[in-house]
This record gives structure tokens, C-alpha cells and sequence, in this order.
């Protein structure tokens, strides 16, 4: 940054007084007056300082994220196009983009079909509008694996160097796109809907959607991406590439050309800590066995230290809720979506006071039955040592009937 720390700050605050501004009721055209030549002189990496220091000093995230469109509109004709940093075929940011040429392209294609509906006057044209409808929706359904990618790598390294508010405002409406994506796709598979209804869905749901899609790409594209490219070090870019894969990847497959930064070598007292022997109360074991145990056990098991910091997750091959190495050092508050962050927020907090020990919820995802079981976790002391997160799918377990004793596997290899 070629200017001093007071002058990037001076900036910071002048955006604060008008966004703050554009909340309490500002008419958008007089912000928009007050931001044109400030924001030529912003960066967006300033931009999310900004929301960062609101949230900091008060300001709900939820209310933020309500103002978030109205700030990108009222931004986007004043603030200059920033000039991204190169990157290499097959980067991380390549993919992110071409995932939103992918995107932009069927928005458009199904604003056009929105318009046609938006202006039928004959019922009997409406099948084909609804089976583009159909197309358009389930590709766009593939976004979850660009949002997700984002939420749980991307934003984990943001927040390395002091940038949370993407995970808090961002997250937030990406959550909202893909309720109204759902929204969408129940209405399409709903039968009996007569012209009219259809009209008020295009009006009511799908133009918001596609509103909100439009706006994400704005935001990655000229904020979110070029910050991080300045920011993030080739380290980390590497490992977001490494783990990508797990989430996959929307329309696109990455090109080919980048070649990740190596990792450094392990650090040899880490190696010699496989082979040591963990003293267990009640035996011990070396912690390459504690390794292949986790990764065996029919739950998936991550830890959340004292100070509220993901600290460890169990690998085995079939988790219910994906996780990737970045998370390791996260608040455990960023690993959620944002309206369900009060509810983790509560529940460590009653941990901590020692008002309760454990918390206990279930859910239908798709044909899986999951159980969840968080646990404080004490010392003999009694001190608070963190949170144990076991999630179990219990689909078969809740289908057994009879029983079945150690004599029918005897039986079975005999046959």
C-alpha cells in the first residue's frame, strides 16, 4: 500500500460516517454524491475494513447484510474497477471467476424466460418457459459447491489476517440465495399452478433470486477476490487449491497451469510425536494409532478449545459434515452460517458456566437420519477445556429390529 496507515483509517472512517448514513435514511442519490470521490481512492480491501469496524463497534451484521445490495448500488458507479493481480491458469481465483461466467450466463438466459412469463398472455406457451425454468434452476443449484468452497476455505484464511466480516455478510447472503434457489425449486415441482401464479413466483421469487445471484458476483468480483489475491500468500493459495476438490466445483472444472507453493516439510518433532506413546488413564497408545483409531469410529468427532478455536478434527471417509484443514485455528463461530451463530454463541456459553454439560439435536438430511451431541469437555479441576462436536449418522442404527449376536457372524463365515 503506497499511502500510511493514517490515511487508509481517515478513509475508513469517512465510509463509515456514509454508510452510517445511508442506515439512519440517507436518500441513496446524496450518498452516492459523498462517495464518488472518496471511493475512487478506496480499495477493497478498505471496503471490508469498513463493515469489519462497524461490526466491531456495534452494528448488527444482520442489519449490514440488509444494506448490503443498497451499498453495492449505490457503490458500484463511483468505485473504480480494481486492477486484479495476475494469477495463473487453474489458480484458485481463475476458477472462482469462470464459475461466474458460468453463473452469469444461465442468469441470463433465465432473465429472458422470467420476462417472457412476466408478459404471457396465452397459458398454453408457458410449458417450455417452465421447463427452461427447470434447466436454469438446477444448474443453478450448483452454486452451494462455489458458496461452500468460499465459507469454509476462503473466508478461514480472510480471517487469518484480521477479515471476518465476509463471514459474517457475505455468508449471510449466501444463505439467502440459496433459500430462495429452494423456494424456487419446490414451486417448480408443484403441480396445478395457473397462469397468474406463475406470473407472481417470476415477480415474487425468481427475479429476487436472480437479483441476488447477480449481486454476489458483483461483490466477489470486485471486492472479496481482488482483496484476497492481495492479502492471502502463496501458502495459502495452495492449500485453498488442495481443498477445493472436497467441495467441488460449479458448471466449470479448473483449468490446468497452477502449480501450488509446496508445503514445508514437517516439522521433525511432530513426525517423532507418531511413534511417542499418549499416556490414556487407562493404557496409552502412540498418536499414529490414536490417528487410524478416529479415523475408524462410526462418528465424526471435532474439538473446539477453551478459547473457542477449532483445534482438531477426525478424518474418517464418510463424515457427515465435510471439514478441511484450513478450519484448524478458526472461531468456531465463522464455521456456521451467521443465523445460526447465537445458538453456538448460547450454547459454549452455558459450557463454560457450567450451567450444562451437554446439547442434543437430530435432522433429516435427505434419507440421512443425523444425531448431533455437543459436550463440555473439564478437566478433573473442573475447568473448562472446550466443546466435543460427535456427529453420528443413525439412519441404519434406528432401522434394527431383533437382535443379532456374536454366534450369527460365526455362522455367516461358515457359509
Amino acid at each position: 500500500m503506497s499511502q500510511s496507515d493514517p490515511e487508509r483509517q481517515r478513509r475508513i472512517e469517512r465510509l463509515k460516517t456514509v454508510i452510517r448514513g445511508l442506515h439512519e435514511g440517507d436518500h441513496p442519490a446524496h450518498v452516492k454524491q459523498q462517495l464518488a470521490a472518496l471511493v475512487r481512492e478506496t480499495t477493497s480491501d478498505e471496503i471490508v475494513a469498513m463493515e469489519n469496524q462497524l461490526i466491531d463497534e456495534g452494528m448488527d451484521p444482520g442489519e449490514i447484510k440488509s444494506m448490503c445490495d443498497l451499498h453495492s448500488q449505490v457503490m458500484r458507479e463511483v468505485l473504480v474497477k480494481p486492477t486484479i493481480p495476475s494469477y495463473p491458469l487453474g489458480h484458485p481465483v481463475d476458477t472462482f471467476l469462470r464459475e461466474n461466467d458460468a453463473v452469469r450466463e444461465v442468469v441470463e438466459q433465465m432473465r429472458e424466460v422470467t420476462e417472457k412469463v412476466r408478459g404471457l398472455g396465452d397459458e398454453s406457451l408457458l410449458p417450455p418457459l417452465l421447463e427452461r425454468w427447470r434447466e436454469g434452476c438446477e444448474k443453478l443449484l450448483e452454486l452451494d459447491k462455489h458458496y461452500a468452497r468460499k465459507e469454509n476455505i476462503l473466508f478461514s484464511h480472510l480471517e487469518r489476517h484480521g477479515i471476518d466480516g465476509p463471514s459474517q455478510v457475505m455468508w449471510a447472503k449466501d444463505d439467502d440465495i440459496r433459500e430462495m434457489l429452494k423456494a424456487f425449486r419446490e414451486a417448480l415441482t408443484a403441480e396445478g399452478a395457473g397462469l397468474e401464479e406463475w406470473q407472481l413466483i417470476a415477480e415474487h421469487v425468481v427475479v429476487p433470486l436472480l437479483d441476488g445471484v447477480s449481486e454476489m458476483i458483483y461483490k466477489e468480483e470486485n471486492i472479496l477476490l481482488p482483496m484476497a489475491l492481495e492479502v492471502l500468500e502463496p501458502e495459502a493459495w495452495a492449500q485453498i487449491h488442495r481443498e477445493s476438490r472436497r467441495f467441488g466445483y460449479c458448471l466449470v472444472k479448473p483449468n490446468l497451469g497452477y502449480v501450488p507453493t509446496e508445503a514445508s516439510k514437517s516439522d521433525p518433532a511432530l513426525e517423532a510425536g507418531r511413534s511417542a506413546a499418549i499416556a490414556l488413564g487407562a493404557g496409552q497408545a502412540t498418536g499414529e494409532q490414536l490417528q487410524a483409531i478416529f479415523s475408524v469410529l462410526p462418528v465424526d468427532l471435532t474439538f473446539v478449545d477453551a478459547d473457542d478455536r477449532v483445534a482438531f478434527f477426525t478424518e474418517s471417509k464418510d463424515r457427515v459434515f465435510e471439514r478441511v484443514p484450513s478450519v484448524i485455528g478458526r472461531k468456531v463461530h465463522n464455521c456456521h452460517p451467521p443465523k445460526s451463530v447465537h445458538i453456538v454463541e448460547n450454547i459454549l456459553s452455558s459450557f463454560r458456566s457450567g450451567k450444562k454439560d451437554v446439547a442434543e439435536f437430530w435432522i433429516q438430511l435427505g434419507p440421512r437420519f443425523v444425531h448431533i451431541r455437543y459436550f463440555a469437555v473439564r478437566s478433573k479441576e473442573g475447568e473448562y477445556l472446550g466443546c466435543l462436536e460427535v456427529t453420528q449418522d443413525i439412519t441404519a442404527l434406528r432401522a434394527l429390529e431383533g437382535e443379532r449376536r456374536l454366534l450369527a457372524w460365526e455362522e455367516e463365515e461358515k457359509a
